[in-house]
């Protein structure tokens, strides 16, 4: 029974299906073949596994950062990095991470975060002479940053799935999401002197207060939504809605830089990726009943605690599946897939389930610049026709560094802990 669960979604997987369907074949096949249960339930369970409040948060999100995008938004707030950092020598590699740092922030979409870059910045790097290949897996690299950074969609999922809360999901990642940045510009300063690239012009506080005062109010969204949150005035939900409000007011009627047809559009293209989302929550949500019914997740627990494998030991082994599983899945699907079957054995070791959902979600997001099939790869190889041999030399740095910044987080729980019992 077990090998079939696991092997029919294997081999749907291998042979190129969408994850949706891989799941919701091996969920059909176990109702009719091996469980006494009539076929409405797949439905009923399918449904149920969307039935939660949490989960209105993402199209939320999605919209908010489509909004960002096509606004201008994220343009305003890349000249303003630049204005800080872009005096420095390797102060445009600077401005990359800052800027994928404020998109996060705002967006909490890689992909989306990544397309931004390369259209706003490698032209730039390339000019300043940083080089294609370095160019290439900067850009490429820097938008996992934005998973971790709250508010974040994979954490939303996370909380929403193994019963977190979200608030302290979203605090929790703050400092992880902050010391990955810094490990990343650390690198970039070190290769810049090495390198002995040109600085540009000294900082003027006439640039510099320009920029402010055009990108003020999109600093100050990640507050307005973050603040509200943890101070009670809204939920996690609630928060999604009024980031969407926020960008909509200030593009329309401050910036204009947004139409109502743009808006339109980007309406139908969140609400088109929302869908995506969804099918797989409750494809998941159906696929982790059948497991659990099963006791599939109560056999892998009675297995591993048989290996008698310490919570050090067994998180440096999940940290390798995570990482090879996050190169071939985006991180939706693994996490809907993954914790319902391990969150039971993170209680049974003692880890905390905060601190654990973002080892996850930050193995995930490496996983997602990870050579060969890692997502945002073929963002950067679609959006700046690039060669995917210059791309994966490029990233081999930017990896190492990340996995740096990994097992820090990993194997120093207050790094996501301290502001999440803050809470």
């Amino acid at each position: 029974m077990t090998w079939t669960l696991l092997a029919i979604p294997g081999a749907l997987f291998v042979a190129g299906l969408p994850i949706y369907i891989v799941l919701l074949a091996g969920a059909a096949v176990a109702l009719v073949l091996f469980m006494s249960v009539p076929p409405a339930a797949l439905h009923q369970v399918m449904f149920g596994g969307i039935d939660n409040y949490a989960l209105l948060a993402v199209p939320f999100f999605i919209f908010a950062g489509d909004l960002m995008v096509r606004s201008g938004i994220a343009e305003r707030l890349t000249r303003w990095v630049l204005a800080v950092v872009g005096h420095l020598r390797g102060g445009l590699g600077l401005a990359t991470v800052g800027t994928a740092t404020l998109l996060g922030a705002v967006s909490g979409s890689s992909p989306a975060t990544v397309a931004a870059l390369a259209q706003a910045l490698y032209p730039d790097l390339k000019r300043e002479g940083y080089g294609e290949r370095f160019s290439l897996g900067l850009v490429t690299s820097s938008g996992s940053i934005a998973i971790i950074i709250p508010p974040s969609i994979a954490m939303i999922l996370y909380g929403a799935t193994a019963e977190q809360s979200i608030p302290r999901l979203f605090l929790a990642g703050i400092i992880p999401g902050l010391l990955l940045a810094v490990v990343l510009a650390a690198y970039i300063l070190l290769w810049a002197q090495r390198r002995k690239l040109l600085t540009s012009d000294r900082p003027r506080s006439t640039r510099l207060v320009a920029a402010t005062f055009e990108a003020f109010t999109a600093l100050f969204m990640p507050v307005f939504v973050l603040g509200g949150i943890y101070l009670g005035l809204f939920s996690p939900t609630e928060a999604g809605g009024f980031a969407c409000l926020y960008i909509l007011l200030i593009a329309h009627f401050l910036f204009r830089s947004l139409t109502w047809n743009t808006t339109i559009e980007s309406a139908t293209h969140s609400a088109y990726l929302t869908a995506q989302v969804l099918i797989i929550v409750a494809s998941a949500g159906v696929f982790s009943w059948v497991l659990s019914v099963q006791g599939v997740p109560q056999g892998i627990l009675g297995w591993i605690a048989s290996l008698e494998l310490s919570p050090i030991g067994f998180l440096l082994a999940i940290n390798v599946f995570l990482l090879l599983l996050g190169c071939v899945l985006d991180p939706t699907s693994a996490i809907l897939v993954l914790t319902p079957i391990l969150i039971p054995i993170i209680h049974h070791l003692g880890i905390d389930p905060i601190h654990f959902g973002i080892i996850m979600t930050v193995n995930l997001s490496i996983g997602m610049f990870t050579p060969p099939f890692g997502l945002n790869i073929f963002v950067s190889q679609s959006v700046l026709n690039a060669r995917l041999a210059d791309i994966y030399r490029g990233i081999l740095p930017f990896f190492c560094m990340q996995l740096i910044a990994l097992a820090a987080i990993t194997f120093v729980p207050p790094l996501s802990l301290l502001l999440a019992t803050a809470l």
